[in-house]
């Protein structure tokens, strides 16, 4: 990556204040694009999701392994659901998405508790494992909750075989005008639920698996206690990716939970962060790391900077700290900031491997949260920061009420912040969808063909709040 010109800026920069510069490129399609990271972490897409309470459990973990990214489990779950999650995550189907799966003496009640928690918007019912029916929520709208779903659903569904072509798939569903069926084994059990539209991302992304062919999951630890045990826990259970946190990484502590972590010598990427300075990633790489996290306070839910006036504006922090990383032989993902695909794109021009996302995706079906509406109907769901007095509360239950209360008094995050559920993207996948379009588009106009040449490639100018404002669409006319 170089700057326009070769004027390297004086200050440094965000986001919003840099463009790439187009160049001759001799890439047809975007779909030749390859996105593949080089950092070990499996990701065909460029994608991880914050270890945040509020963005990354089992459902956002399976959804986006599916199509090549990859979630990170927040420190604060204790190690024995992390193992159940894992084993979970670990069983879901590559390819069909999980179902909800209900019988048909379950009540509508029932359905609408469960169903918006999937973004196909639908539960299968089934008796002795088979489906032998379907609701969606306009079955149910001005249904009495106690109904039982017997009554009110589709019977007879059309179903798929769970290995078949998702080309064929996508021909089956559309010559049958469905938009989902169920998708059964050999003998006709339930195995999940295919939609046109899942088909069809089949035949555009590959998913992120581990060495047994099973989704691949992360999951992050604390600095405080013995790292290594909880490590050695992790791994046993199956996870894929350790990610040591904390809001300052560049401190003793964490330098030395990194070298027991890496003295356990376990066989997976280790992650540490966050770090801004290019002594902060000498410093963890040194200690072990295989992968440095870039980012202090650029997140949509951190008060870090106005608490402390402590960070770097992300974009010059991702390029110094990734030029470190390469020449050390480690990596970098950068962690926040992100709010278009068009940040994810510049972040990987500035070098670094994966993108964390937070609190974007925290606005979908498949974060943890509840879905909840306002009063007019719009749906949203919760999200806070990591180091909010929410989530300390939450991470210090087992100490006693005089600590608890003492350290809910440093907060540096939002505890509650809504994030609506966007209409026409309600869904991670629809998120994944416009990010992948826009990052493959992206490395078109660089004339690139995968992130390393679109890292080598890319040139990037200096806008002013005016430059930044004219690239912005304007949907109600002038």
């Amino acid at each position: 990556m170089r700057f326009l010109d070769g004027h390297t800026p004086a200050h440094d920069l965000t986001y919003e204040d840099a463009f790439l510069v187009p160049a001759r490129s001799a890439i047809t399609s975007r779909l030749d694009v390859a996105l593949d990271s080089n950092d070990g972490t499996g990701t065909s897409v460029p994608l991880v999701a914050a270890n945040m309470t509020a963005v990354s459990g089992r459902r956002m973990a399976e959804t986006l392994a599916r199509r090549g990214g990859l979630a990170v489990l927040p420190q604060d779950i204790p190690v024995d659901v992390v193992a159940e999650v894992v084993a979970w995550v670990k069983g879901r189907h590559p390819v069909v998405e999980t179902p909800i799966a209900l019988a048909p003496n379950d009540t509508v009640g029932d359905a609408l508790a469960l169903i918006p928690k999937r973004a196909h918007g639908a539960a299968v019912i089934v008796d002795a494992d088979a489906p032998v029916g379907i609701v969606t929520m306009a079955d149910l709208g001005d249904v009495d909750r106690f109904t039982q779903l017997g009554r009110v659903m589709s019977d007879h569904p059309t179903t798929i075989p769970a290995d078949v072509d998702p080309r064929d798939a996508f021909d089956l569903l559309a010559e049958a005008r469905h938009r989902l069926a169920p998708a059964v084994d050999a003998d006709g059990r339930l195995v999940g639920i295919l939609t046109r539209a899942g088909a069809l991302r089949s035949t555009l992304y590959r998913p992120n698996l581990d060495a047994a062919g099973r989704l691949a999951i992360a999951a992050a630890i604390g600095v405080s206690g013995d790292a290594a045990a909880t490590a050695r826990k992790l791994v046993a259970a199956g996870v894929d990716v350790l990610v040591l946190d904390t809001a300052h990484g560049h401190q003793d502590r964490m330098l030395d939970a990194l070298r027991t972590v890496r003295h356990e010598d376990l066989g997976v990427p280790v992650v540490a962060g966050n770090v801004v300075t290019v002594e902060g990633v000498r410093d963890l790489v040194e200690a072990g790391a295989d992968i440095v996290k870039v980012g202090v306070g650029p997140g949509a839910m951190c008060t870090t900077r106005m608490m402390t006036g402590v960070g770097r504006p992300q974009l010059s922090a991702v390029i110094a700290c990734a030029e470190v990383a390469r020449d050390l032989g480690a990596h970098v993902w950068a962690d926040g900031g992100v709010r278009h695909p068009r940040d994810i794109a510049l972040a990987l021009a500035a070098g670094a491997s994966n993108v964390m996302v937070g609190s974007w995706f925290a606005g979908t079906h498949e974060s943890p949260g509840d879905l909840e509406h306002d009063a007019d109907g719009r749906p949203f769901k919760i999200s806070f920061g990591m180091a909010s007095a929410r989530a300390v509360k939450q991470r210090t239950e087992g100490e006693s009420a005089f600590d608890r209360a003492r350290k809910a008094m440093f907060e540096e995050g939002i505890s509650s912040g809504r994030m609506p559920l966007d209409p026409v993207a309600p869904g991670v996948e629809d998120l994944v969808d416009r990010i992948v379009a826009g990052v493959r588009s992206a490395c078109t106009y660089a004339g690139a063909s995968d992130l390393a040449s679109f890292r080598d490639r890319a040139v990037l100018g200096v806008q002013t709040r005016s430059g930044y404002a004219e690239g912005r669409p304007i949907s109600g006319g002038w």
